[in-house]
């Protein structure tokens, strides 16, 4: 046998012992023979460079060092799960779905509590892992992910020639505490719970640390074209003929009362499993049915999440520190004494507002129950007023802000109190700087949080039209700048000035003006020119914008230094209108609504819908007397037979709605 096959051989059998070992959990060699044909295979490899394989068994121990994570947007976006914190919610959500078909099954799956992570398969072979991030961008760590033993690197069988594998990165609870005991016994700070450690695990430069850590991926989804799987339980059943490790822990059930009994089950049996869950995920079984529900802006409409009764805690209040955020909101936050909560230590937590202080009559030096519920800020959820002590007095709300000391305001029906001093209140201004640089507003790469700070600290930027005259000249002095990462700097705000107007429009920080009413202002006044001009009902007039909006989009027009700073970043050269690719192609569909049921064939639901807003069309979520027409693909269910039987509405072909555009 030559070198070559020796290598071929050795990863082939390397490869089937990882999986006896990490999937199948029955290993049929010891650990000091893997480790000498592991130690046989390395020298090759090092031998012989010319035969080298980025999926080879040896990257499993790490050794790859990456010092920045570049950022990749997916290709399918990966969505959040609503969640529902009572069976009253799952039974809503069920009835909802059985209005549209009459023969429904659901798979329940655990909720694995970690981080989520697409990864790349392309020929059988892992090629790229991305991190959720945002949902539609994340953080490229393929070296890293090639550490997890239990993942496939090539996969075995009929899988399809290129998808994403959606999974969640867990640590074993057995593996978190025992380096949380290595890291005492050093006299190092314990990590806070698994999950924070799984998430932070994945971003270590060090991919041999990586290796160290001992972290799993648990698949959930398989997202791509033309996948062949009909529904989620067959492709978990092929996922295991793949080589992915899946828990013999999910369930296909079919009634409101098989998914009780398996939320029952696990809420009690979790505790027995190697690795945390924190609910149960609950999934529309058949892909067409799912694919014909959608998705809402943030979430699939075929799946919810049950998540577990939050775990409840009492401690002391000690103060309550009040928070500027960018925008001038106030919000008061708790100083507890630190508790131990659902497996981490628990020092702050939101009071949220004056009327919630007033309302839970909380004092400072009470004691409090703290819950830890869906919040990534711990809630303060009631006093414990039997022990109080009667001397302990009613908090008095501040008047003036905690930064500037500018009296505070609070208009009708808003429940913050405002700081109005936008123009030399620090935590406004900062929190402007990086809000606007923030990936989702004009994503400036190389400027993060500490970067905005240090140059607005050296007086270079004030407003975010100030990073449009930076010089290298200017940033240079300052500390930690060298050469390279100010050009860095330099290229990321050019790079920015390519943003679309719908991002610059959120990334200017209007009060109430999120990525998507960004989007629908964007798209319906095609420039911020029309946009500043716009009247209350000409704002009230754009889908989903109320009069709160409208009021806060026509105060920050009105102000002379908001338009000042807009000719400041128009004279940059940033994108204040819509480009010609963004704006609507024609009116052709003008006043017509169009809804897409069943299987597509010739386009995506998303690529449809786009097209239906390109030639001035409107979308629709149901089938009601408002509907024009109904584009049916295959297996079409009860929207089409809704549709026939209303009798109003046309029925089209993909082929025929296509023939409607482009004629």
């Amino acid at each position: 046998m030559d070198i070559h096959d020796r290598i071929l051989a050795l990863r082939e059998e390397l490869n089937q012992h990882n999986y006896n070992y990490y999937v199948l959990d029955r290993p049929t060699i010891s650990d000091f023979e893997f480790d000498l044909k592991l130690k046989e295979l390395q020298k090759l490899e090092t031998e012989h460079p010319e035969y080298f394989d980025a999926n080879s068994p040896t990257v499993r121990v790490g050794g790859m060092v990456t010092k920045n994570f570049p950022t990749v947007t997916h290709e399918f976006r990966m969505y959040s799960l609503d969640n529902s914190y009572s069976i009253e919610d799952i039974e809503l959500w069920i009835e909802r779905i059985r209005k549209s078909f009459e023969n429904v099954a659901f798979v329940c799956e655990l909720k694995y509590d970690g981080a989520s992570i697409s990864i790349l398969y392309e020929n059988g072979e892992l090629t790229q892992a991305v991190t959720r991030g945002d949902g539609t961008a994340g953080d490229e760590i393929t070296n890293n992910i090639r550490t997890i033993s239990s993942l496939p690197l090539k996969l075995k069988g009929d899988y399809p020639p290129k998808f994403y594998m959606r999974g969640e990165i867990t640590i074993p609870i057995a593996q978190f505490n025992a380096i949380n005991e290595e890291r005492k016994n050093k006299g190092l700070m314990l990590y806070a719970n698994p999950r924070n450690t799984a998430s932070g695990s994945l971003k270590l430069q060090d991919s041999s640390e990586v290796a160290k850590r001992g972290l799993q991926c648990f698949p959930y989804a398989f997202v791509g074209k033309q996948l062949n799987f009909k529904t989620q339980w067959e492709m978990l059943e092929k996922a295991k003929e793949f080589g992915f490790k899946i828990p013999n822990t999910s369930k296909l059930c079919k009634t409101l009362d098989e998914i009780i009994q398996f939320i029952d089950y696990w809420e009690v049996e979790r505790k027995k499993l190697p690795f945390e869950i924190d609910g149960i995920v609950i999934k529309l079984n058949d892909f067409a049915q799912q694919e014909e529900l959608g998705n809402t802006a943030k979430s699939p409409r075929w799946a919810t999440a049950y998540k577990f009764k939050a775990e409840v805690a009492e401690t002391k209040l000690l103060s309550i520190d009040y928070q500027v955020g960018r925008t001038g909101a106030v919000t008061p936050v708790a100083n507890l004494e630190p508790v131990l909560l659902a497996g981490t230590v628990v020092k702050r937590a939101s009071l949220h507002n004056e009327d919630i202080i007033r309302k839970l009559d909380v004092r400072i030096g009470d004691m409090v129950y703290v819950e830890k519920g869906g919040e990534i800020i711990p809630k303060i959820i009631g006093v414990n007023t039997d022990v109080r002590d009667p001397e302990i007095q009613a908090i008095t709300y501040i008047t003036h802000c905690p930064s500037c000391g500018t009296e505070l305001v609070r208009q009708a029906g808003e429940a913050l109190h405002y700081c109005p001093n936008e123009t030399s209140c620090q935590p406004q201004i900062i929190g402007r700087l990086e809000h606007f640089v923030s990936r989702k507003a004009m994503d400036i790469e190389s400027i993060g949080s500490e970067t905005a700070i240090l140059l607005h600290q050296a007086g270079l930027v004030n407003d975010v039209a100030d990073f449009y005259s930076l010089t290298k000249d200017q940033i240079l002095p300052l500390d930690r700048m060298a050469d390279k990462s100010v050009q860095n700097i330099i290229d990321s705000i050019e790079k920015s000035k390519q943003q679309s107007f719908d991002r610059l429009l959120y990334a200017l920080g209007i009060r109430h003006v999120g990525v998507t009413v960004a989007k629908k202002l964007a798209k319906h006044f095609k420039d911020i020119d029309r946009l500043k001009l716009a009247t209350i009902d000409e704002l009230t007039s754009v889908e989903d914008i109320g009069e709160k909006i409208a009021l806060s989009v026509q105060a920050y027009f009105a102000n002379p230094a908001h338009l000042a700073m807009i000719e400041r970043l128009r004279t940059a050269g940033l994108q204040l209108a819509l480009v010609e690719n963004q704006v609507q192609v024609s009116t052709k569909l003008a006043g017509k609504t169009f809804l897409f049921t069943g299987s597509l064939q010739r386009f995506t639901r998303d690529e449809a819908q786009e097209m239906v807003e390109q030639f001035g069309g409107k979308n629709v979520s149901g089938v009601s007397k408002n509907l024009n027409y109904l584009v049916a693909g295959e297996k079409a269910g009860s929207k089409l037979k809704k549709a026939q039987d209303l009798g109003t509405v046309e029925i089209l072909t993909e082929e025929e709605f296509l023939k409607m555009i482009n004629d």
